[in-house]
């Protein structure tokens, strides 16, 4: 069974940095893509940065320029560093894991969530 275990998230003020950690089970290179989606109150779950088991990366256009994608395979990590955090960035910030299988073709795994506030 795939674990993905979250940490790193927190209490910041707007304009800080955090980073959070997503620490997988197994090898990281089992899966077809890793990333990290967010939650707001109220709001639908989105997509924030993702990296492919090839090391292509891509992002929401919100978190552009301030939050990056990196991996430690060695860790079987992934990390997501935020910096210039924004009031708007609070959120539960979920890891996400996908691979091939299952009857649609893609079977996904999901962390707990780690919350994120970013407050003065």
């Amino acid at each position: 069974q795939v674990q993905l275990v979250e940490s790193g998230g927190g209490l910041v003020q707007p304009g800080g940095s955090l980073r959070l950690a997503c620490a997988a089970s197994g090898s990281i290179f089992s899966f077809n893509a890793m990333g990290w989606y967010r939650q707001a109150p109220g709001k639908q779950r989105e997509l924030v940065a993702a990296i492919t088991n090839g090391g292509s990366t891509n992002y929401a256009d919100s978190v552009k320029g301030r939050f990056t994608i990196s991996r430690d395979s060695a860790k079987n990590t992934v990390y997501l560093r935020m910096n210039s955090l924004k009031p708007e960035d609070t959120a539960v910030y979920y890891c996400n894991a996908e691979r091939t299988g299952g009857i649609t073709g893609k079977i996904e795994y999901w962390g707990q969530g780690t919350q994120v506030t970013v407050s003065s």
